[in-house]
C-alpha cells in the first residue's frame, strides 16, 4: 500500500504514489552549490526510498537528525519512514515540528511539478489525511505476512467503513479473504481495487515485487490468478476444502454460525471427509453440545484424510498435526469433561429420601427377601 504523506528530501525528488504523501521529495540546492552533510543525507536517504530500502532510508535520515534536530527536511523524512511503519502518533508529531519550523528555502526539484519554485512551507502544509487508513493497511500486511489472514479480515473490515473507495484497504482485504477461503468475496474485492486510479502505486507490500508499481494492476493480477485457480480446481475434494477453510477462518473471527454452515455443507458434499467431521465436532464442542462433538470426533478418526495433516486451524497448536490424531486427543477430551460432567451431577443430585414435617428423614426398614417354600429351591 501507500500512504498519504510525501516524504520531504533535499537536492533530488520522487514520487512515491498518486495520492501517496501530502508532503513531496524534495530538496534545495545551496547558493553556492556545495551540499551540507545534512543535505548530503537526506538526499542519500531518498535515493533509497526510491529503491525502497526503507531500513536504510531511515539509518540516513536518523544520522541528519543527530547533526541537526531541527532540520524541517529530517523531521519529515523520519515522520515519512514513522508513517511507512503504521506509527501514526509518532508521525504525526514528526511531521507537526516540521511544519512548525521556519525556513526560506525555495524547492528547486521535486516530484510534484506544482511545489517547483514555492517555498518549503507549501509542501509542509497538508490537509488532515486518515493517517489511521494507512496504519491499518500497514498492520494488516504485517498480519497477512505472518498468514493471519482473520485478524487482517477483522482490521481491513472496520477500516473499510472509514473509506470504503480505498484502493489499498480494498486490494488488501482482497488477499485477506481469498487466504481465508472466501474466494467470491475476494474477486469482488480485488475488482473493485482494479478499476481505481492507475495512478496509485504500492509502497509496503508483502512482495517487494509490487513496491512502485500501480495498486489497480496488483489488483487485476491478483483476481486474474485466483479465477485461473478456481477454474482448474473446479472438483468436489477443492470445494470442501475451501468450505472447510472458510469455516475455520470463521471460527477465528468469532463466527461460530458461519463456520458451522460452511462445515456442514462441506459434510454435505463428502459425509467421509475427516475435516469435515471434526470440525463440525468443535463447534458443536463450542455449543455445548458433547455427545454430538464427541459423536463427530470419534467418526473423523476413521474419516477420509485423517492421516493428512492439519495446514490451517483455529489454534496453531493443531497445526501440522495428523487430523486423525488431533481428533482422537479432541475426543479423549470431551469423554473426559462428560465424565466430569455427570459426576457433578451425581453430586449435585442426592438420592431422594422421605422426610417428615419437620424436616428428618424417616429411617426406612430394610426390605426382608420373600420366604421361600420348604421343596423349593434358588435358581
Amino acid at each position: 500500500m501507500a500512504l498519504n504523506r510525501w516524504a520531504v528530501a533535499a537536492v533530488v525528488a520522487v514520487g512515491m504514489a498518486g495520492s501517496a504523501f501530502a508532503h513531496d521529495l524534495k530538496l534545495t540546492i545551496p547558493e553556492r552549490g556545495k551540499l551540507t552533510p545534512i543535505q548530503r543525507l537526506n538526499r542519500d536517504g531518498v535515493e533509497q526510498v526510491r529503491k525502497h530500502n526503507y531500513e536504510r532510508a531511515e539509518t540516513l535520515f536518523y544520522k541528519a537528525y543527530l547533526l541537526d534536530p531541527d532540520n524541517p527536511f529530517t523531521l519529515n523524512n523520519l515522520g515519512y519512514i514513522a508513517e511507512l511503519q503504521g506509527q501514526v502518533n509518532r508521525a504525526e508529531r514528526f511531521y507537526q515540528l516540521a511544519a512548525k519550523l521556519p525556513t526560506d528555502a525555495v524547492i528547486d526539484i521535486a516530484s510534484n511539478k506544482n511545489l517547483l519554485g514555492k517555498e518549503v512551507e507549501a509542501a509542509l502544509q497538508h490537509p488532515e489525511l486518515p493517517m489511521q487508513i494507512d496504519h491499518d493497511n500497514v498492520e494488516a500486511v504485517r498480519l497477512l505476512a505472518q498468514g493471519r489472514a482473520p485478524e487482517a479480515d477483522l482490521l481491513l473490515t472496520q477500516t473499510l467503513k472509514s473509506d470504503p473507495h480505498n484502493i489499498y484497504t480494498l486490494n488488501n482485504l482482497g488477499v485477506a479473504k481469498e487466504m481465508e477461503g472466501e474466494s467470491q468475496d475476494a474477486l469482488r474485492y480485488y475488482d473493485e481495487a482494479a478499476a481505481g486510479p492507475s495512478d496509485v502505486t504500492a509502497v509496503v507490500t508483502v512482495n517487494r515485487f509490487w513496491r512502485g508499481k500501480p495498486i489497480s494492476q496488483m489488483a487485476s493480477q491478483n483476481g486474474k490468478l485466483l479465477r485461473a485457480r478456481l477454474a482448474k480446481e473446479n472438483t468436489v475434494d477443492a470445494r470442501v476444502a475451501e468450505l472447510n477453510l472458510r469455516g475455520v477462518s470463521a471460527i477465528n473471527r468469532n463466527d461460530p454460525e458461519t463456520a458451522n454452515k460452511d462445515f456442514r455443507e462441506a459434510y454435505a458434499l463428502d459425509p467421509n471427509n475427516a475435516f469435515a467431521r471434526n470440525n463440525i465436532g468443535y463447534v458443536a464442542e463450542l455449543e455445548g453440545d458433547r455427545e454430538t462433538a464427541q459423536f463427530f470426533y470419534n467418526s473423523a478418526q476413521a474419516g477420509m484424510g485423517s492421516i493428512q495433516k492439519v495446514r490451517f486451524a483455529s489454534s496453531r497448536n493443531g497445526e501440522g498435526e495428523r487430523l486423525g490424531s488431533l481428533a482422537a486427543d479432541n475426543a479423549s477430551k470431551v469423554q473426559s469433561r462428560l465424565a466430569a460432567s455427570q459426576q457433578e451431577l451425581r453430586q449435585a443430585n442426592p438420592p431422594i429420601v422421605l422426610r417428615r414435617r419437620d424436616g428428618s428423614i424417616v429411617q426406612e426398614p430394610a426390605i426382608a427377601p420373600a420366604p421361600t417354600a420348604p421343596n423349593q429351591q434358588p435358581q
